[in-house]
């Protein structure tokens, strides 16, 4: 009966944290706009470092006042990658990020898109994100806006991009280290799955 009682709870749409990861992914289309657009770098950073801090609320909001749910675990790392994914190939295209980092952070990107993939479809159960791989893009959602404030009409764009190298590079460094880290879960992920496909069929 305890059972039967949870589910809807953990699959409960309307909460804080899965409020906040809709909106984000609202304003991506906001954050291209600006760059690409109006040509706001200032604006289009301080709207990306926001987006950024918002990851970090709603997990908070998650934890602290029991609004964790199923639905949240897909949400928020949806919201993300494409807000990542965005934020990097719009500044490619705008010139405020250097081309081979971009490119870097796209490969691993659309590695683990692929290998997400093909574990879904060989049965695999979902794998939790790791710390690890939230710690990386944390780091990177936080570097990619002072890149761009530091090729903006701000003051002090050379201590602005030294900052964002600070922190993208060993983020994006930890990025990788957290695809390899990813591995042995998949395996047990994919073990998983296929017994668990097994005993409903048996």
């Amino acid at each position: 009966m305890e059972e039967s009682q949870s589910k809807p709870t953990e699959w409960r749409v309307w909460t804080v944290p899965n409020l906040v990861s809709v909106l984000r992914l609202g304003c991506v289309p906001v954050f291209c706009v600006l760059l690409l657009g109006m040509g706001n770098r200032a604006g289009a950073a301080i709207l990306l470092g926001v987006l950024g801090a918002t990851d970090w609320v709603d997990g908070y909001i998650a934890r602290r006042f029991d609004q964790g749910s199923e639905l949240g675990k897909i949400l928020d790392p949806t919201a993300d990658r494409l807000m990542f994914l965005a934020a990097v190939v719009v500044m490619m295209v705008d010139g405020s990020l250097h081309a081979a980092f971009g490119v870097t952070m796209l490969a691993r990107e659309a590695a683990v898109s692929l290998a997400t993939v093909v574990l879904a479809a060989m049965g695999a159960r979902r794998i939790d994100v790791t710390w690890t791989g939230k710690t990386s893009t944390f780091g990177l959602m936080f570097a990619l806006p002072f890149l761009l404030l530091g090729d903006s009409s701000v003051s002090g764009g050379t201590a602005l991009r030294g900052v964002g190298w600070g922190l993208g590079i060993p983020s994006l460094a930890l990025s990788y280290y957290a695809a390899i880290e990813y591995i042995p879960k998949a395996r047990q992920a994919l073990a998983e799955g296929r017994a668990g496909r097994t005993a409903a069929s048996s």
